[in-house]
């Protein structure tokens, strides 16, 4: 059995990746728009091929022989992302159908089009695309609600609330009733759909325990051994909780809007069919966020919400310095330092190891981030020492890495241009540069302002790596 999986660098997608590389009865082909943006040793146990949904002439390449398709596509960060939900899933259907796929394995969210959020009825919309040719290809539509694992953006949203708040002054959305599934059950659910055999259209709602959002924070609370107390009120409005979740959790206003609208539609199970398809005993709410907590202590996190590609990291960003007009370049002499240890000292950059100094120059600008809708520092880093390519890493992002010689890191806070940080190992020496590329006077007017810290924070950040080496 040969199978495709889209959404490979995602929340999910990678996850579900590792899971199906184990299976020794398929042949595993990844699609994605960067090649380099899978490992090492993905790339030597799977079939790649570069395709992009909204670019019709790859797709076929890509499902030549497939017989089983995996869509875990989702422009979340998009501004028209109903439109671009909207293409690519009739794109994608329209290849299968040509090139004679069996079953599309689809990922979308429960929830009610009366009273869904424009996110959900855009995943519903896709859901009914893939779903429109069941004389041609059938699929198979799994609807999932809050998933509970570590990375998730719902899970980092409530773990990072309960840890920093023993009392919450909570919104009146805290009443809504939701379903919660655990990473492992909706990854074992989509493992388990390979070996469904149905001629028609299926779709399965997941989830066990129906529950409000304030008792959903509640037991994490307690699963974590932490007591808190939640106060609804009816005041804040949607803007001012994006705000209060955008300043206390790691997730930017844009997703924290995503996610407050959607809380007005319950997301619970309503087509229940799991029983009659699947032989699957499924984790209690404890057990998962018992499994997440593990996981985050002992820097065993395998994928984060941030991990998704939103245009600006999927692509090859190896030259895209090259274009800046402005740069702050540092060298330093590493002398009998092995370029190894120098290559280490700098990917540990970020997060609660710090920036190698002026550390609380960078929470001021992470700070001001969140305030105009931003990224913020608080994303922090997947694992202390190890980075990957699309890591998210504060307001950064990792865009290029080669090991033992450079790393590429692309801005992703609120900026009057774009700019990028790297760090590269050439002839016995660390060379550390600032790029940027401003957009219009404001953007130059940025970059001159900004000289006199950018001389304090470099000059001590290069000779901090080296002598960290």
């Amino acid at each position: 059995m040969r199978i495709l999986l889209t959404g490979a660098n995602g929340y999910i997608g990678r996850r579900l990746k590792h899971k199906l590389i184990a299976k020794s009865e398929i042949t595993l082909r990844l699609m994605v728009r960067n090649i380099n943006s899978i490992s090492e040793s993905a790339k030597e146990r799977c079939e790649l091929i570069q395709a992009d949904v909204l670019q019709t002439q790859t797709l076929d390449a890509a499902l030549k022989d497939v017989d089983v398709a995996y869509y875990l596509i989702h422009g979340l960060n998009e501004t028209n992302f109903k439109e671009l939900d909207r293409q690519s899933a009739q794109n994608f259907l329209d290849a299968c159908i040509r090139q004679k796929v069996k079953n599309i394995i689809y990922l979308g969210g429960l929830g009610d089009k009366k009273t869904g959020s424009e996110h959900l009825l855009s995943r519903i919309e896709t859901g009914e695309i893939l779903s429109s040719r069941p004389d041609a290809v059938q699929c198979i539509w799994f609807r999932a609600g809050v998933i509970i694992g570590s990375g998730s953006a719902s899970f980092e949203i409530i773990r990072n609330l309960v840890q920093k708040l023993p009392i919450m002054i909570t919104p009146k959305w805290v009443s809504t009733m939701i379903t919660p599934i655990g990473v492992e059950d909706v990854l074992t659910y989509l493992i388990s759909a390979l070996e469904l055999e149905t001629e028609s259209n299926l779709m399965i709602d997941i989830g066990e325990e129906e529950m409000s959002y304030g008792e959903l924070m509640l037991r994490v609370a307690s699963a974590m051994g932490l007591k808190r107390y939640l106060f609804p009120v009816n005041v804040l409005t949607p803007k001012l909780s994006s705000y209060w979740l955008t300043l206390f959790t790691p997730v930017p206003y844009s997703v924290a809007s995503s996610l407050i609208e959607g809380l007005r539609s319950e997301v619970t199970v309503t087509n229940d069919l799991r029983h009659v398809w699947f032989h699957i005993k499924s984790h209690s709410l404890e057990e998962a966020v018992h499994q997440a907590v593990h996981e985050i202590e002992s820097n065993q996190v395998l994928s984060r919400w941030s991990d998704s590609g939103t245009g600006t990291w999927e692509i090859d960003h190896a030259h895209d310095p090259a274009d800046a007009l402005f740069m702050d370049r540092r060298v330093v002499d590493i002398g009998a330092i092995e370029p190894k240890k120098v290559f280490e000292s700098f990917c540990s950059i970020g997060g609660n190891n710090g920036w190698f100094g002026y550390d609380w120059l960078w929470k001021v600008r992470g700070i001001i981030d969140k305030l105009f809708k931003g990224a913020g520092v608080n994303r922090g880093r997947r694992d202390p020492k190890v980075l990957r390519l699309g890591d998210s890493l504060d307001f950064w992002k990792v865009v290029d890495i080669v090991e033992d010689e450079r790393l590429l890191l692309y801005a992703q806070m609120k900026l009057p241009g774009k700019a990028w940080l790297e760090f590269k190992i050439h002839q016995g020496k660390l060379i550390q540069s600032a790029y940027f590329y401003p957009y219009g006077l404001l953007g130059r007017l940025y970059w001159y302002a900004l000289i006199p810290l950018h001389y304090l924070i470099f000059t001590n950040m290069a000779k901090s790596i080296v002598k960290k080496s």
